[in-house]
């Protein structure tokens, strides 16, 4: 078997056992991103050197027979919003394309101190935001199962990075289902955590309301095991939980008398026709594993979508403001004044997309039209959390598809902004009402692309999710030997 084929647990597995060592999988890694990063254009940052030397220091401690964690060793590749202690953090960006952090974000302590190895820094829409890859001021990243098509977004170099092999695992940002989206796409797994439940120090901030570091992964047990790592309480994150949980502990292969809700919303509309009926077919799984499937209804989910984009605007308007080309990050080469130096370096600075967003958030901010937008969409915010918190009492997880269609065309949908946000429509709700939810593949359309399939918990309710995933995943052939062919 190829090394890169293999899982978080069968790499930790055979490197104990000493049938290969870190160095050996790392270079494995390493040699896939060479092979590979220019046709798919995962990867920002390759930190080679420092991974090959965490490899080193790491199968040091193996042969002197410490005992290491799980993840030990298992080379991971982390979205470019993150931030990494000398190692470049663009948000794929222009305007932070010399920014060099002095500091690790609480995550990535996390993975250092579980002796992780960093690949390097994955490709993103600039500043989370997007949902196809096309907006990263470094360029397109491409779909592995059909370059001609898009990873999905903003994390879509995380979920392409894991699918093409070039990455074990990988840490992305989930603010509007940027890690569900792109997993969707992709073939992955990608869970998004409860908000508050992973720290987000060092997560650059787009909307600070719905920001959340999330796991991308070959199957659903890896993503646990990679919670248990980031997961935790966090003096440095004021929103952040003291909740511990071993997640792992939750993979049980059991789903008698579980109830399963199908919103009748999510499966009406312009859903794409082969998308409904894999999703359906998953739910039949789930019935003749014992659960208890029923259709409930949702009716503000058609509320989520603007809810989100006024609130996340506004708020990436307030967090962009720091860039202004005066501490750091890029500041225009010509101007005037200070006024002139703040506006061309912004201008210059920021993509379309960003712009769009910034000037969005300001409009429904200002004067007028505060109570009008912004007010309102956090009042409607409140009334979709009661809604999934009175669904929640008739049922224990909510399955619905991640995305209204597979991955389109690169370019398809970029004229339109409607068209490309309508991508979101299934994933927004669970930020805006702070839920976890798990996307994992349930089949493929008639192009031969990956369906996903969404599991929404309630808060802190990973761990049924993780179960109702895990099995539907162990009783369908199971997901960790992702062959997009490349």
């Amino acid at each position: 078997m190829e090394l890169t084929k293999l899982t978080v647990c069968q790499a930790a597995d055979k490197i104990r056992k000493k049938e290969i060592s870190v160095p050996e999988l790392t270079q494995a890694y390493l040699d896939r991103i060479n092979e590979l990063n220019e046709k798919i254009g995962a990867y920002i940052t390759v930190c080679g050197q420092d991974a090959g030397k965490q490899a080193d220091y790491v199968q040091k401690k193996i042969d002197n027979k410490e005992e290491l964690p799980l993840i030990a060793g298992i080379p991971a590749g982390i979205n470019d919003n993150i931030c990494t202690s000398g190692v470049l953090t663009s948000c794929g960006s222009r305007m932070l394309s010399n920014f060099i952090p002095p500091y690790d974000a609480t995550v990535i302590k996390k993975l250092s101190q579980n002796d992780a190895v960093m690949l390097g820094k994955l490709n993103m829409d600039e500043f989370a935001m997007g949902s196809s890859n096309e907006t990263s001021w470094y360029g397109q990243v491409k779909n592995p199962w059909n370059p001609e098509r898009v990873p999905g977004g903003s994390s879509g170099g995380a979920a392409a990075a894991v699918a093409s092999r070039m990455a074990c695992y990988a840490l992305g940002s989930d603010t509007g289902g940027s890690v569900r989206q792109a997993s969707s796409f992709c073939g992955a797994v990608g869970l998004k955590p409860t908000y508050g439940l992973v720290s987000r120090y060092g997560l650059a901030a787009f909307a600070s309301s719905m920001d959340q570091v999330a796991p991308v992964a070959r199957d659903v047990t890896d993503c646990a095991v990679v919670m248990n790592v980031i997961a935790g309480h966090d003096p440095l994150d004021s929103i952040s939980q003291d909740r511990r949980e071993d997640y792992t502990s939750f993979l049980k292969n059991d789903v008698k008398d579980l109830k399963i809700g199908l919103p009748k919303e999510y499966f009406s509309g312009s859903i794409q026709e082969e998308v409904k009926e894999k999703v359906l077919k998953a739910a039949k799984v789930f019935e003749s594993l014992g659960a208890h499937v029923e259709e409930i209804s949702l009716p503000l989910f058609e509320y989520a979508l603007p809810v989100y984009y006024i609130i996340s605007s506004a708020e990436a308007g307030s967090n962009l403001a720091q860039y202004d080309g005066i501490k750091y990050g890029y500041r225009t080469q010509q101007f005037g004044d200070l006024v002139d130096l703040y506006k061309k370096s912004r201008s210059e600075g920021f993509g379309e997309e960003v712009k769009r967003r910034i000037l969005f958030g300001t409009y429904v901010l200002s004067s007028g039209n505060y109570d009008a937008f912004y007010n309102k969409a956090l009042k409607v915010r409140r009334m979709i959390f009661e809604e999934f918190r009175n669904a929640y009492q008739k049922v224990d997880i909510i399955l619905g598809p991640t995305a209204p269609s597979t991955a389109f065309k690169i370019g398809e949908k970029t004229v339109n902004p409607l068209d490309m946000y309508f991508n979101d429509a299934y994933t927004v709700p669970a930020n805006v009402a702070g839920l976890c939810a798990i996307s994992l593949p349930c089949g493929f359309d008639s192009n031969g692309l990956p369906v996903g399939m969404q599991i929404i918990g309630k808060p802190y309710g990973e761990g049924t999710i993780l179960r109702a995933a895990f099995t539907y995943e162990k009783n369908t052939g199971g997901n960790g030997g992702i062959d997009c062919g490349i």
